[in-house]
């Protein structure tokens, strides 16, 4: 079950209506990068005792849940409401993986 953030996922999941566009330079192995930060967003969500997902759960929803929750702590910076798509959660989480210390808890 998703927790204590309660979300309405239902704009997020939709394609962006926005007009609005922004740049977002490419990580090299961004798909790859995103699938460790999402794995790694888990154990950290998990592991502060914030949530336990459930093998239900889409990985959409937990990438949400994982940003809403590290913007939260103040792990990262949030972006404005209008540009907040399941694309950019993808990129902003593979960004913030990308930029850990080799020696971070969550990297091992």
């Amino acid at each position: 079950m998703l927790g204590w953030l309660a979300l309405d996922l239902r704009p997020i999941l939709k394609a962006s209506s926005s007009n609005r566009t922004w740049n977002m330079s490419k990580l090299k192995n961004e798909a790859e990068t995103f699938k460790a930060a999402l794995l790694a967003g888990i154990r950290y969500a998990e592991g502060r005792g914030a949530v336990q997902f459930e093998a239900t759960d889409s990985a959409s929803a937990k990438a949400l849940y994982v940003y809403r929750l590290l913007v939260h702590d103040k792990l990262i910076t949030p972006m404005p409401e209008d540009q907040v798509a399941e694309k950019t959660i993808r990129h902003r989480l593979a960004t913030w993986y990308a930029h850990l210390p080799n020696d971070h808890l969550l990297l091992k």
